[in-house]
């Protein structure tokens, strides 16, 4: 016989509460876990809610829901569960994570999750307590295996990236007698820094015209050519900017550090973008960006501890690279183009993989929380969940 659910409204089940301030310097340590928008982010000597407790994101990072075992600390950016009006703690946990709470957020600047929008929310829920503690065992169970499988396969796929990074370090460790050794400057027919004289940059009388303007994130993005630009520089843009030509070497430098592409159109960048020309006659282009790429957890290490994470011209000006000969250069691309591929594959099988999971964990939930689950036959579904 299945158990008697009824329809209410969220706030009927839990009532959602805003957390409390606590500044750095106020902090002491102790074991009490504060809580943040995106998890336990410290400790504290004080307690403010006593566990089990559920919290999740009020203010920049909305969506993820937090079980709190012990007695906590909810901070100011976060909302907490204050009452569960008799039901259970582990069942409201599931039931909010089913929300996908982010599409709830508002504001134009920081998003912001407003607990009154939720609280009207209509929820199906089991009358009983043993019931919902039925319900939560199973899902509990399937989402251990799930969550192994997710585990598993960013392993593996952290794997394969470590494979390609490791096998580029072996290529460019090796040092054959016909090797040399030059500073990228001395590869190039034009080397430097992007230009974005006009202040402030985000003037809007410099864009909309017909020349790509690039930045940082486009680099980042793209997968060795870089095929994308969010921006367009006018005449006016283009004045205080340089064009870069088609097959120039970007390497970030601010914000997102070390990541590197080849443009596949002639554009402009700031100055947070090194622009590379590479002489044809002395180097591959793709030999220089694997070269690059070899050693950006290096020069990922260099631009820390500043207090925003960069490197300049500074870094490159005296490091030297080996270069072999043309012809050798152009076999370690042919086997570094072949191993990028397989990599690719791989990483496409696995990202497909964990899309998959997580689609699995809300399906579930989805279903537990609308009937077409019942607690009869849920027992089947997490089984095939696991395997």
């Amino acid at each position: 016989m299945r158990a008697k659910w009824r329809t209410c409204q969220l706030g009927e089940v839990c009532t959602l509460q805003r957390g409390f301030d606590l500044p750095k310097k106020d902090r002491q340590v102790g074991k009490i876990p504060l809580i943040g928008s995106s998890g336990a982010i410290d400790v504290h000597s004080e307690k403010k809610v006593l566990g089990p407790g559920v919290v999740t994101g009020r203010s920049g990072s909305i969506g993820g829901v937090f079980y709190i075992d012990d007695d906590f600390w909810p901070l100011n950016t976060t909302l907490y569960v204050k009452d569960f009006h008799g039901n259970y703690p582990r069942f409201i946990y599931h039931l909010l994570s089913s929300f996908k709470l982010g599409r709830f957020s508002s504001g134009a600047g920081v998003p912001t999750l407003n607990r009154n929008s939720v609280h009207g929310e209509k929820v199906n829920v089991p009358e009983s307590v043993e019931e919902q503690k039925r319900i939560v065992a199973i899902l509990d169970e399937a989402f251990a295996g799930i969550d192994a499988a997710i585990a598993n396969t960013e392993k593996n796929l952290a794997n394969a990236r470590e494979l390609f990074e490791s096998y580029l370090s072996s290529v460019f460790g090796r040092r054959g007698k016909d090797w040399c050794e030059f500073t990228l400057k001395e590869v190039c027919t034009e080397y430097g820094r992007g230009k974005s004289k006009h202040r402030p940059r985000n003037d809007p009388r410099l864009y909309g015209g017909d020349y790509p303007f690039i930045q940082t994130g486009d680099v980042r993005r793209s997968d060795h050519i870089i095929t994308d630009f969010s921006k367009t520089y006018n005449d006016k843009g283009l004045s205080q900017s340089k064009l870069w030509p088609k097959g120039t070497i970007c390497i970030t430098i601010a914000a997102n550090i070390a990541e590197t592409g080849v443009l596949g159109f002639d554009s402009c960048f700031p100055d947070s973008i090194i622009g590379l020309v590479v002489d044809n006659t002395k180097a591959s282009n793709s030999y220089v960006e694997f070269l690059l790429q070899s050693v950006k957890t290096v020069l990922k290490a260099k631009g820390k501890g500043s207090a925003q994470d960069n490197i300049n011209l500074g870094t490159f000006e005296k490091e030297k690279f080996p270069f072999p000969p043309l012809v050798v250069q152009q076999q370690v691309v042919a086997n570094a183009e072949e191993l990028r591929v397989m990599l690719r594959e791989l990483e496409h099988i696995y990202e497909r993989k964990l899309s998959a999971l997580a689609e699995l964990k809300q399906s579930l939930l989805q279903k537990a929380f609308t009937g077409e689950l019942t607690a009869e036959n849920m027992e089947n579904e997490a089984r095939e969940a696991v395997i």
